[in-house]
């Protein structure tokens, strides 16, 4: 599988170990007291929603690394359609091993799943013009890594994955720097002291902004809780330019009427922070 850039085998298993050393501790008594060591049992994750799945190459990857032994047939890929119903694989290994990696997969899946089908859904509902979703940085701590994976997963588009790919100057960088020209100035300057090359964008409250922002020649303009009105004619100005990204209190009761303003990007916080987790079990096959 192709994973995105920002995934390496040794993130994974540094996720996957501190995610074990949080969970484990000195070990899962309820299963070491309850389970013969020698046991082997089959299980299946069972989709108890309708939705896009997502984790399933991770819950391989989380199987594999505690318990090499475990086999897993999947019977769906990440970004399928999934409803109530179906099962999206089958495990065969040691019990201790499937119980104890249990609710790692289960928590995972869960979360990146209705990352993944709330990012479909507004990606379907942006069908037709020529504007992109985008994640932000309102991530889970030490998880977002999964939720933006789950993003792409669902068909949408990461932004910056952190502070280190890419300037992103917002109104308080601004406000700080004194105006738009000077943030950008020193943005630039520091950017060729340090040898680095990074995309800018730079943060718009209202037009006088647009324009300052445009003529400082930057990479993306964020037009950040303009009106649809507004926005239109920020759009209108900036005339293919540079990239526009719209901004600020994003739903899917207004995520159409914002695309049809001719934005490149539509920045949602909410396909990460607000989705909610997606049904799923692991039951034993009896």
């Amino acid at each position: 599988m192709n994973f995105p850039n920002y995934i390496t085998h040794e993130k994974l298993q540094q996720f996957i170990r501190q995610a074990f050393l949080e969970d484990v501790g000195d070990g899962d008594h309820s299963t070491l007291a309850s389970v013969p060591y020698e046991a082997i049992q089959e299980a299946e994750l069972k989709v108890k929603d309708d939705g896009i799945i997502a984790g399933i190459e991770l819950a391989k990857i989380i199987f594999d690394t505690f318990d090499p032994s475990i086999v897993v047939e999947a019977y769906k890929n990440d970004g399928d359609k999934v409803q109530f119903g179906d099962v999206a694989f089958k495990i065969k290994g040691s019990s201790q091993s499937i119980l104890t990696c249990e609710r790692l997969v289960l928590n995972c899946m869960q979360r990146m799943s209705g990352i993944a089908t709330y990012a479909h859904e507004m990606m379907e509902l942006v069908k037709g013009t020529n504007t992109k979703i985008l994640d932000t940085r309102k991530t889970t701590p030490n998880f977002r890594m999964m939720e933006k994976w789950a993003v792409k997963i669902g068909g949408a588009e990461n932004h910056r994955f952190g502070l280190y790919d890419m300037v992103m100057l917002k109104d308080n960088h601004v406000d700080f720097s004194g105006s738009i020209t000077n943030a950008v100035e020193k943005t630039k300057d520091y950017l060729t002291k340090h040898h680095l090359h990074l995309k800018i964008e730079v943060e718009t409250r209202n037009m006088h902004e647009v324009k300052e922002a445009l003529a400082a020649n930057v990479d993306f303009i964020m037009l950040d809780n303009f009106d649809l009105e507004i926005m239109k004619e920020a759009v209108l100005y900036i005339n293919g330019q540079t990239k526009t990204e719209a901004s600020g209190g994003i739903t899917k009761e207004s995520v159409r009427a914002i695309a049809e303003t001719g934005v490149d990007f539509i920045s949602s916080g909410a396909i990460i922070h607000s989705a909610k987790n997606f049904d799923l079990s692991l039951k034993a096959i009896k």
